[in-house]
């Protein structure tokens, strides 16, 4: 195995560790920086629902307080509202989606599936969680969930809550006297969930990894052939010439011609240390051809 074989195999084995522990590195940061770029977007979808909910509940319920003796109307609860407005915006981006899921709902559309029981009861055993970040797999693929728990903290949720006799007759004739009631001040009924897909996002980290590792390749190729053509020229080139003149000197050739040194590296010094010994074998020879 050559020089060249051996340098070329070493550089290719030192360029694939590093080029694999690199990979791992930049594919564990576009990963994360994925996460992030979603958890951002599932944090202004989650924002937009708090100020549907915050403008109902202090714009839209209180115009319409009067017309709930007549008829309820679920245009003043700050849950009916978030769901509608952001139902639009859903069917834009139908992957995305925005639910305040509860264990016991008045709508019985509100109500939590097995996953988003899982986080609400997780929100009720520790009461100082405030929010919730998870990934799940889906048949359709990975999703980022983020979610925050609904605390009943206003004695005035229990007027429709409570109990059937204390809710407003309007709002028990619309959604019946099943479903909603029975809930506790300081407990948590439920919990906002925001749901956004994970599959486009890790799509693009892994377009940009692609990209970073055909760089890297890119970059070495050009160093190893750079680095080829010097040990080419500055190593084996003259380490040939200097080997072809040992053997012309070996086989007892007249008249060999000594190594042009140049420069001071270390091929120099091995050429002058060539030519001494190739003067010093001259000069013993002469004495023995003159005895």
């Amino acid at each position: 195995m050559g020089l060249r074989t051996k340098f070329n195999l070493v550089m290719i084995v030192a360029f694939a560790v590093g080029l694999a522990v690199a990979s791992l590195l930049a594919r564990e940061i576009t990963t994360e920086e994925a996460k992030r770029q979603m958890l951002n977007e599932a944090t202004l979808i989650m924002r937009a629902g708090t100020a549907v909910r915050t403008y109902t509940q202090h714009e839209i319920g209180p115009l319409l307080s009067e017309q709930m003796a007549v008829r309820f109307l679920p245009h003043s609860v700050p849950s009916w509202s978030a769901h509608t407005v952001l139902r639009q915006v859903q069917k834009n981006f139908p992957d995305y989606t925005y639910k305040e899921a509860a264990l016991n709902p008045t709508n019985p559309a509100d109500r939590a599936t097995n996953w988003e029981a899982d986080i609400i009861d997780a929100f009720k055993r520790d009461a100082g969680l405030t929010e919730l970040v998870a990934t799940r797999d889906t048949p359709t693929g990975q999703f980022l969930t983020f979610a925050r728990p609904f605390r009943l903290a206003d004695k005035a949720c229990l007027t429709c809550h409570s109990t059937p006799a204390a809710a407003p007759a309007t709002m028990v004739d619309l959604y019946g006297n099943g479903n909603g009631f029975g809930w506790v001040l300081g407990d948590v009924i439920g919990a906002q969930v925001v749901s956004v897909p994970m599959t486009a996002a890790i799509a693009r980290a892994d377009r940009s990894l692609l990209a970073f590792i055909a760089a890297l390749s890119a970059v070495f190729l050009v160093m190893l052939v750079i680095l080829n053509v010097l040990l080419h020229y500055v190593i084996l080139r003259p380490m040939q010439q200097i080997t072809a003149l040992a053997r012309d000197v070996s086989a007892g050739k007249p008249d060999v011609k000594e190594y042009a040194v140049k420069g001071s590296d270390e091929i120099a010094s091995l050429g002058r240390s060539f030519n001494l010994m190739h003067r010093s074998l001259q000069n013993a020879m002469r004495m023995l051809e003159s005895q």
